[in-house]
C-alpha cells in the first residue's frame, strides 16, 4: 500500500474509531489472490469486545462506500484487535501491557523476557524471573533501548488474587 493510501485511510477512518473511545492501532492493504483485503487493527484501554468490533466494522464499511479511497474493485474489510502477542510500539501500548509478561529485543543485541511493573515517560521498570529457583531481579530499560517487545502468552500464571490468599 503506498504511503499516500495509507495516510488517505488512516485520515478518513481514524475519526470513526477514536469517536468510539477507541485506538485505530494499524491499517494494511494486502492482496489475497485477485483480492484485495484491507485490514484495521483496533484496540483500547480496556480492550475490544465482539460487538465493538462489529460496531466499528459497520461505521467503517458504511463511510468506504461513500468515498473512492479503496478504488475500483472488490475489497473485504477486516477489523480486529491486535490479539494475545501483540508487538508493542507506542508508550499506550506499554501501559497496557503492564503486569504482562514480555520479549525484549535490545538496541544493542540481545534478548530480555521480563514482566512489566511501570511505565514512565523515559522507559520501563521491569522484573526479570529468576532461572532455577534464584529470585526475581529489577531492571530499567530505556525506550531507546528497545529495537523490538512483544507480549507473551503465559499458561500457567496465577492470577495476583491467589497468590495473595
Amino acid at each position: 500500500m503506498s504511503t499516500t493510501q495509507s495516510e488517505r485511510l488512516r485520515q478518513l477512518l481514524e475519526p470513526l474509531v477514536t469517536s468510539q473511545d477507541l485506538d485505530l492501532e494499524e491499517i494494511e492493504v494486502a492482496s489475497v489472490g485477485r483480492k484485495r483485503v484491507l485490514r484495521v487493527v483496533i484496540d483500547s484501554e480496556d480492550g475490544v469486545d465482539l460487538d465493538q468490533i462489529a460496531d466499528v466494522s459497520r461505521a467503517l464499511s458504511a463511510k468506504l462506500d461513500e468515498t473512492d479511497a479503496m478504488g475500483e474493485g472488490e475489497y473485504d474489510l477486516e477489523v480486529g484487535s491486535p490479539g494475545a502477542e501483540r508487538a508493542l510500539t507506542e508508550r499506550r501500548h506499554y501501559l497496557r501491557a503492564v503486569d504482562r509478561l514480555v520479549k525484549f529485543t535490545l538496541t544493542e543485541g540481545g534478548e530480555v523476557t521480563a514482566r512489566i511493573l511501570t511505565v514512565d515517560d523515559e522507559g520501563l521498570d521491569l522484573e526479570v524471573p529468576g532461572v532455577k529457583g534464584r529470585k526475581p531481579t529489577s531492571r530499567r530499560l530505556a525506550f531507546d533501548e528497545i529495537e523490538k517487545a512483544r507480549v507473551q502468552v503465559e499458561f500457567n500464571r496465577k492470577d495476583k488474587k491467589e497468590e495473595e490468599a
